[in-house]
C-alpha cells in the first residue's frame, strides 16, 4: 500500500543517539508512514543502525540539501516530513500535518522549543517561532513538511550547503504562506551550549544577514563550521 507521509531523516555521524531517535520514529512506521534515512557519508555507524531502524537508508552526496532531496526522490508517500536527527516530534505529528496537507495549506512547519533549561534559549526559540510566524520563513529545526508534488513543482531544497530550508521557503511562498502550526518539536540544544548561546545567536544573524544580500552560500557554510567531504 502506498503511504501518505514519508519522514525524511539527513544524518552526518549521529550514531551516539540516532537509535533512540529512530525509535521514538517508529509510532509513525506503525500507522503507515515511510522512514528514509540519507547518511551524508559517516564516519560511524550511523548508516548501519539506520538500516535497522528505518525502511529504506542509504548514503547520499554530503549536505542536508542534497541529502533531503535524495530522501524525498525516494519516497513513494504524497507527503513529505524533513526532521534533523537531533529533532523530537510530537506524538501527533503525522496526523497533525495530514491535516494541515489536506486543508488549504501546501507546506508548513511547527514551532520549535530547544532541549535546554537556560531562560536565554527560551526567548530564542520565542523569537524564533515568532519570526517564522511573521515572514512565512521555516527553519530546518522546526521540522518542514511539504505535498510531494508541489516540493517537485519547486525544485525542492536549493543545492547549497547553507540556509537551504529559508531558500525552499522562499520558492514554496510563491506558492502560499506555510501552515505554522503550535505544536511543538523539541530540537537539541548541543551547537548552543557548545559554541554559547549569545556567539550563535549573533553567528546566526550575521549569516542570514549576509545571505540575504546576496552571500555565497559556500562561504557562509565554512564559517558556520560546514567542512565538506574530502575527495
Amino acid at each position: 500500500m502506498r503511504p501518505a507521509l514519508c519522514i525524511v531523516v539527513p544524518v552526518l555521524n549521529e550514531a551516539p543517539g540516532l537509535a533512540a531517535r529512530l525509535l521514538e520514529l517508529e509510532q509513525f512506521r506503525v500507522r503507515g508512514a515511510h522512514l528514509v534515512v540519507v547518511d551524508g557519508g559517516s564516519d560511524d555507524a550511523s548508516l548501519q543502525i539506520a538500516r535497522a531502524h528505518a525502511d529504506l537508508a542509504f548514503v547520499a552526496p554530503r549536505g542536508r540539501a542534497a541529502q533531503m532531496n535524495a530522501g524525498a526522490a525516494a519516497c513513494p508517500a504524497d507527503m513529505l516530513l524533513f526532521v534533523h536527527a537531533d529533532t523530537r516530534l510530537p506524538a501527533d505529528a503525522d496526523a497533525l500535518v495530514a491535516r494541515a496537507l489536506r486543508g488549504p495549506f501546501g507546506w508548513g512547519r511547527f514551532d520549535v522549543r530547544i532541549d535546554s533549561r537556560r531562560p536565554a534559549l527560551r526567548l530564542v526559540e520565542r523569537a524564533m517561532n515568532l519570526r517564522s510566524r511573521v515572514t512565512g520563513i521555516a527553519t530546518g529545526d522546526q521540522s518542514i513538511f511539504v505535498r510531494h508534488d508541489l516540493f517537485r513543482a519547486v525544485g525542492g531544497f536549493p543545492d547549497i550547503p547553507l540556509m537551504e530550508d529559508i531558500a525552499l521557503s522562499r520558492r514554496l511562498l510563491s506558492h502560499g504562506p506555510p501552515a505554522c502550526l503550535r505544536r511543538r518539536v523539541v530540537t537539541s540544544a548541543r551547537r548552543w551550549e557548545r559554541d554559547g548561546v549569545w556567539r550563535t545567536i549573533l553567528l546566526m544573524w550575521r549569516l542570514r544577514a549576509a545571505f540575504s544580500l546576496g552571500a555565497d552560500p559556500a562561504r557562509l557554510a565554512l564559517r558556520y563550521g560546514y567542512r565538506p567531504r574530502q575527495p
